[in-house]
């Protein structure tokens, strides 16, 4: 990953600004997103916890985390996005399980000390900004997490964008040409893309190797979404019944966690358990 490259995702999120925390409210299929993300987290996170929130934007995640009663450093590449997190849990409970705030870059955690956190979090897809760093990134993840603890992460779904995104896909192809639109499925890189938001797109598997080059154990794998990808106003109608509504959640929920669906959403969720000290 280059200079450029950074740059280029940090002016996205702060143009992006605070599009980041509607984005998991404004439509089905984001409020979705979030209940799994939410249930996702849950059981990895311990009242009395500190944990390392990294990519942490606006503070959708933050806000969680103190709920489950996690004291929490915030973290995130964008000043704009760190700006919007102290906005919106000014005054808040929330607040005050927050220990500090500050820029980091996922590649580099070298200002931590092993084993300092009960938990890291990297939701929102920081990993999918690394690049070629990828694997460097996430070991400095394990590195700092405590052992027993858990390094929990998103990363942007190679496959499941594809199928949900197709349209937008195929006039990216008329853009940049059939070449560079086959490096761009064979790889997963959207810098061969010519859209604005660039990232490395992974497949299950990716993540499977990833965990275990890097020493970690892999404890628990999501899709998000799987049905819910589609059908807008299908969705907008079970919404409306609460009852349906959260029998739908929860078949989706557990859908999402099957193995042939890992790859079927937009995005992929993982824990990964550093090993106890014998």
């Amino acid at each position: 990953m280059t200079l450029g490259d950074r740059e280029r995702m940090r002016d996205f999120y702060d143009v992006l600004g605070d599009g980041e925390w509607s984005r998991l409210e404004n439509t089905p299929r984001g409020r979705v997103a979030f209940e799994v993300h939410r249930h996702f987290l849950e059981p990895f996170i311990a009242s009395g916890d500190h944990v390392l929130e990294i990519g942490a934007g606006p503070g959708r995640f933050t806000i969680e985390l103190a709920r489950l009663g996690a004291t929490i450093d915030v973290t995130d590449f964008s000043s704009v996005q760190l700006d919007l997190n102290r906005q919106h849990l000014e005054g808040s409970d929330a607040e005050n399980s927050v220990t500090s705030r500050e820029l980091l870059d996922i590649c580099d955690t070298s200002r931590y000390a092993d084993s300092t956190y009960d938990v890291v979090l990297a939701f929102g897809g920081p990993l999918s900004y690394s690049f070629e760093q990828s694997e460097e990134a996430f070991a400095g993840l394990l590195r700092i997490t405590k052992p027993g603890g858990f390094a929990v992460a998103s990363v942007m779904s190679w496959l499941g964008s594809w199928r949900h995104f197709l349209p937008a896909a195929l006039l990216d192809a008329q853009d940049v040409g059939e070449d560079a639109f086959d490096l761009m499925l064979t790889t997963g890189d959207l810098r061969y893309s010519q859209t604005a938001h660039v990232c490395q797109m992974f497949r299950a598997r990716d993540i499977s190797n990833l965990v275990m080059k890097c020493g970690g154990e892999l404890v628990a794998m999501s899709a998000s979404n799987w049905a819910s990808l589609n059908a807008p106003e299908v969705l907008e109608q079970l919404e409306g019944d609460p009852d349906r509504w959260a029998r739908f959640l929860t078949h989706e929920l557990a859908a999402c966690a099957e193995p042939g669906a890992l790859d079927g959403g937009t995005h992929i969720l993982f824990a990964a358990k550093v090993d106890s000290v014998e």
